[in-house]
């Protein structure tokens, strides 16, 4: 019995030791953002998920909310100004169902309407995680310039 729970006590010992350890990036983007945000010198509202924005045109009344699909034309890009995405080299805007797009985009479009701009500056947890996407390494903290067209 003593030579089961030694036994079992190891595995339990090996099976923590090989756990890997798990950054928590809220702080860590938190702070590349509001650097980010001073070296331009510019004021950005947050909200309580972490997600930053500075609203430049607040566009019509109405909202899309998580259920719409909203028409777009957006910059993605890195805080080394990187660019990784963007709709308007094609001279069409972008389509997707708001549900379907990361939890920075979820949020962040729902603040404008038609017409609106808005610069979305998301922290990991709220864009891609730890899931590495072409052109965006693993843990990056997203900046998107966003025009809304429409939403339906």
């Amino acid at each position: 019995m003593l030579r089961k729970i030694l036994a079992f006590s190891l595995l339990l010992i090996f099976m923590a030791s090989c756990k890997e350890d798990v950054v928590d990036y809220g702080p860590i983007d938190k702070k590349i953002i509001e650097d980010y945000l001073a070296a331009a010198g510019l004021t950005a509202q947050s909200t309580s998920s972490g997600l930053y924005y500075i609203i430049d045109k607040p566009g019509g009344a109405n909202h899309p909310n998580i259920n719409s699909a909203v028409s777009v034309n957006y910059k993605g890009y890195l805080t080394d100004s990187t660019v990784f995405d963007e709709s308007y080299s094609s001279g069409q805007p972008s389509t997707f169902a708001l549900s379907s797009v990361i939890a920075g985009w979820q949020e962040g479009l729902q603040l404008i309407g038609v017409k609106g701009r808005i610069h979305l500056y998301v922290p990991s947890a709220l864009g891609y995680g730890s899931t590495e996407k072409t052109g965006i390494p693993a843990n990056s903290v997203l900046i998107f310039d966003i025009d809304m067209v429409e939403f339906y």
